[in-house]
Order: structure tokens, then sequence, then C-alpha cells
């Protein structure tokens, strides 16, 4: 059993419980996921099961989207509604439409962030939130992330303090500490109070399952029915179709000339009709020849 499974994290559970689950549902060990979020958030995980866990990584290193609520007023230790409050503002004046907006214009493109202290980047073999749960403060990385898109758009929200966001964004961008940045820039303590995840890589909300759905599924012996194709997992990968000759090399892993067809991507996707045989990428020692990253069987 082979393929992506694009689901719709429910709040309440991690990102492993949901890994954990599939497992049993799919009576299998090679499942993966793509991205954690935290237990209160929802959203698309694609869950790659069988070989697709091959191309983790791949799918793992997408543009991410969002909808978050930034809350004006208050900041929290953990950055989002679940944390003590460590400061408090009244928002007497909340800002107007223009003003959110050109502040959310100063955060698009790379910025640097410092990640949370309730959050699992590791600082000498430790987890911050290890730290964070001992009372000790360490010194926190600094991080450069990019925000290709970031908008404020109409929410059901009627108290002034509170607006929402959409943000597309790399992997490694912590919205919790966007929110708390765009506070800042517009005066006031803040916090995300709530987080959906739309999309990952040409994963989006539209094509996902929940887990009612799953059990339906495999209840009837249909749940392989839900899965896609490991391909779709590398959309973002430029491609090479390869030949008969070229496709016996391919699944053997041998390396190959560099293609003349200049490729926009490194590493790439190697495939026929549709199959993908292999993702490639350009010889570290060898700029004239292509290697392969992962190989998959027929």
């Amino acid at each position: 059993m082979n393929g992506i499974l694009p689901l719709w994290k429910p709040r309440g559970m991690t990102s492993h419980d949901c890994v954990v689950k599939i497992r049993k549902l799919f009576r299998t060990k090679k499942v993966g996921h793509t991205g954690t979020l935290d237990p209160e958030v929802e959203g698309v995980l694609p869950i790659c099961i069988g070989q697709a866990t091959k191309i983790v990584p791949f799918l793992t290193d997408t543009k991410k989207t969002y909808i978050a609520e930034v809350s004006l007023g208050k900041s929290t230790e953990t950055e989002d509604s679940q944390g003590k409050a460590i400061e408090e503002k009244p928002v007497l004046m909340p800002p107007d439409d223009k003003e959110i907006q050109a502040v959310l214009q100063t955060f698009k493109g790379t910025i640097t962030q410092i990640p949370p202290m309730y959050s699992a980047v590791k600082v000498n073999g430790k987890k911050l939130y290890e730290y964070a749960r001992a009372n000790k403060f360490v010194e926190r990385p600094e991080r450069n992330v990019l925000i290709h898109e970031i908008e404020r758009i109409p929410s059901n929200e009627k108290r002034n303090n509170l607006f929402t966001i959409r943000v597309v964004c790399s992997k490694g961008t912590y919205i919790r500490t966007l929110c708390v940045d765009i506070g800042k820039k517009l005066g006031y303590p803040a916090h995300m109070s709530n987080l959906i995840r739309t999309q990952t890589a040409s994963f989006d909300e539209k094509n996902t399952v929940t887990f009612a759905t799953i059990e339906e599924k495999v209840k009837l012996n249909q749940q392989e029915d839900l899965l896609l194709p490991i391909i779709k997992g590398v959309e973002h990968l430029d491609s090479l179709n390869a030949d008969d000759e070229m496709k016996k090399k391919v699944l053997y892993g041998q390396k190959l000339p560099k293609p003349e067809n200049r490729l926009g991507t490194d590493p790439f996707i190697i495939k026929s009709n549709q199959q993908l045989l292999a993702i490639y990428q350009t010889h570290p020692e060898h700029p004239d020849q292509i290697k392969p990253v992962r190989v998959f069987s027929e």
C-alpha cells in the first residue's frame, strides 16, 4: 500500500497521534507526516504511506498556507491562547484596516524570527519547551523565513481587538511569533488566538479527508481508495520524462549524464507516463552528472 493520505487533522491531536492512528487503521508501520501541527491547530496534514515515506522531506520543505487570528491586548508565554498572560494593555484605540494592512506589508519577503520558548527547536540537544517547562531561559537562534503572501481577510469576529490574516510562507515559519511581532508593530502585546492550515504544497482543504471518512472506508476495506499517487507530493519539483532505456537505468539507481535542458529545481523528479520513478539531483562532486536521491520500485 503506497500513496499519500490528504488528512484534515482535527484539533486535540498531535501530528504524531495522527500517524499512530493511521498505522492502526491501515495496518502498516510505514507512515510519516509532513510537517508538525500543534494539538490545538486543525488543517491540512498530508500523511505518507509505504513508499511515499521516501518523499517526506521533500513534501515537508514546501509552501504552507494558514488562516490565523491575531488577538491584540495580551501576550502569553506560549504566544498562543494556551499560555499564561505575561503582558496586557487595553485596546482603547484599535488600529483601522489601513493601518493593519500597512503593517502586514512590512512582513512580506524574508524576515528574521526568534522561535518561541515553547517550541520543538533544539538548543544544545534539548528542545526549547523542555527548558521552558524547567523555568530555564536559553538564548534562541534566529532564523530567516520567507513570507510569500500576507493579507488581512474578513471574519465574523465582532471584537475590535481581533483580526484575521492569511499567510503563505516557507517551512519553519512560526505563525504564533508572526502574530506577536505584528502586534508589536501595531503598538500592542499580542498572541495568536486561532490557527488553521489550509494548504501544504498542492494539497488543500478541498481534497482532504477526515478520520470519520477514513474509518468508514476501513469498515468497507476501501481505505486504499483514499490514497493519492506519490507523484502528487512532488509536483513542486521540476520533472524529466524518461524513455524505456533511461527508465531501466533510473530504476537501477544509476548515475546519468546531466540533461541538456535546464531544470528549475534541484533536486527534480524523473517520471515515465506519470509514474514517479525517482528523485535525482546534480552530483555534488561531478556537476556534469546527476545522481539518485530516492528511487521508487514499480
